[in-house]
């Protein structure tokens, strides 16, 4: 039995280079999230990659039946993986990511991908909130610039926000790197 699972959230083509949502950082993000991915697999260890649908042609991106909703080629599923969709920001709500952890007796889980002020961080929040153990690899998620009150926040500031807040309880935060070599 695996002690830990990969958690990929939201690498779909909209947030890559010409989709309609592109991330800051998005394409370094994806090349480590794929290291981790690719390290998972040859361990044998659990994976759910998890895919954020919107129900209405109307969304700003991930459309129904779009190609920037489907899955960036790097993290399109294997034989074993688990594939998750959702549509909301949290990859638990109203799917079967929990119990299937669970059913597998998973007590930490690895999470990267996109949107850090968003899918990443309500995702990682919940798995806490759950009782899993969280690491996350900073470097394999992405984010983009945020306006609030007029106040522009590059993604640089907005990705060491939620990430250091992230840090403050719910998860272990660490480098691509890191992980690799633990």
């Amino acid at each position: 039995m695996a002690d830990q699972a990969l958690i990929i959230v939201d690498f779909q083509n909209d947030y890559f280079p010409g989709g309609l949502m592109e991330l800051d950082g998005i394409e370094a993000a994806g090349r480590n999230g794929k290291a981790i991915l690719d390290k998972f697999r040859a361990a044998g260890e659990p994976i759910f990659i998890v895919q954020h649908l919107f129900e209405s042609a109307e969304a700003p991106f991930f459309r129904p039946d779009t190609q920037g909703a489907e899955l960036h080629s790097d993290f399109a599923p294997i034989d074993g993986d688990r594939l998750i969709v959702k549509h909301k920001a949290n990859s638990f709500q109203n799917t079967q990511l929990r119990q299937e952890l669970e059913a597998l007796g998973i007590p930490d889980v690895v999470i990267c991908g996109a949107m850090s002020h968003m899918c990443i961080d309500a995702t990682v929040r919940a798995a806490a909130d759950f009782g899993f153990t969280c690491t996350v690899a900073h470097d394999a998620c992405a984010t983009c610039d945020q306006t609030f009150e007029g106040t522009q926040t590059p993604a640089k500031l907005v990705q060491a926000s939620f990430m250091a807040a992230l840090a403050f309880g719910y998860a272990d935060i660490i480098s691509t790197d890191a992980l690799l070599t633990r």
